[in-house]
């Protein structure tokens, strides 16, 4: 991807803006590390946790109708995992100490994310990315429900299989 130098850039400046961060990784929302500062965790793992992670919170966020999923925020005992959706394919998670400022954390996550997005979907619509498999527009059959995708486009699913795992956002 052409975009993963800039990607790693912001990863790096995100870090020197919030130190308490401890690690940053840009990932496809399917699980595949784009780009990664992540010391002492292994990447792989952590953008599979996220894809899966993203998967039970978009359906969380459907089932309670509060609409579509922008960020996902866990504490542990010894600090933060935040996840944002970042454009419309990708996401950025970041490891923060306990000590981090939630407040701080949220709005430069957030502001990250947006600029990855814009990294990512440009660089996707350069044909630098993987290209996503065609999306059905035919009505879909029954025992499938149409899903709005992060791409805002819509795909026919089974209804008794588990949701995708992209981020959804009104903003994408």
């Amino acid at each position: 991807m052409a975009a993963e130098p800039e990607v790693l850039d912001e990863l790096h400046r995100l870090r020197a803006r919030v130190p308490q961060l401890t690690g940053a990784l840009a990932a496809s929302a399917d699980g595949l590390v784009l780009a990664h500062d992540t010391p002492g965790v292994e990447p792989d793992g952590l953008a599979a946790l996220t894809a899966a992670a993203l998967g039970v919170a978009i359906r969380m966020a459907e089932a309670t109708g509060h609409g579509d999923l922008r960020e996902l925020l866990v504490r542990g005992v010894h600090g933060y995992v935040a996840t944002y959706a970042a454009g419309g394919s990708a996401v950025l998670t970041l490891l923060a100490q306990d000590r981090v400022n939630v407040g701080r954390l949220h709005l430069e996550g957030r502001r990250s994310g947006t600029r990855i997005g814009e990294l990512v979907d440009a660089a996707t619509a350069r044909g630098e990315l993987a290209a996503d498999p065609p999306k059905t527009s035919a009505k879909p059959s029954p025992g499938t429900s149409r899903t709005r995708t992060a791409r805002g486009t819509t795909a026919a699913r089974p209804t008794s299989t588990p949701a995708t795992n992209h981020p959804r956002t009104s903003e994408s």
